[in-house]
């Protein structure tokens, strides 16, 4: 993978943790430099961790899986994303809790980067550069959190949904690319 389907990818992904840090900045109101630090360490903490793990996971069974890796990547990435654009166009209320605290940060980085602990398996299906592409992922959704929690203090969820329709529909693009590459429709 090339350093731009990296980052394209580290945007797709950082998609729910950008919208909970909107989430977030509309519940505090004003966010310190604390709670900037705070949430980008947690949450792009966490997305750089999963798809390390992930990796590790599934690096043992490659040789099992390499006539269908580009199948796995697909699918995954095609189940992650339309989860999350699934999520975004449902009516169900974000919980607005101000909290920054340790047990509650956890849980809300655990629970946004599920999806890259997903990408790290596919990742252990395909020729990547993993500590490229976890230090991409991990900066830019620091970076992205960071602006959430900003756009949350000042605009509140009305960039919510469409953040993570982008989201989802980036990590299926790269699905399909990964599959059209591997198949030989196409070649980048």
């Amino acid at each position: 993978m090339g350093f731009i389907t990296l980052l394209l990818l580290a945007i797709g992904l950082s998609m729910d943790a950008f919208a909970v840090s909107v989430c977030k900045g509309l519940s505090l109101r004003k966010g310190s430099p604390r709670a900037y630090l705070s949430v980008g360490l947690w949450f792009g903490g966490f997305q750089a961790l999963m798809p390390v793990i992930g990796y590790y996971l599934i690096f043992n069974f490659r040789d099992y899986v390499s006539a269908i890796d580009h199948w796995i990547a697909f699918g995954l990435l095609l189940a992650v994303g339309v989860n999350m654009i699934r999520e975004a166009l449902s009516k169900s209320e974000t919980d607005t809790d101000s909290s920054l605290g340790f047990k509650t940060m956890l849980l809300l980085a655990i629970a946004t980067s599920i999806d890259a602990l997903a990408v790290g398996i596919s990742f252990g299906c395909l020729d990547v550069n993993l500590p490229l592409a976890v230090a991409i992922i991990g900066i830019t959704t620091f970076i992205l959190s960071v602006a959430g929690l900003k756009i949350g203090t000042i605009f509140g969820t009305r960039y919510k949904s469409k953040a993570e329709i982008t989201g989802g529909f980036i990590l299926i693009m790269l699905g399909v690319k990964i599959l059209l590459e591997h198949t030989g429709i196409i070649g980048f």
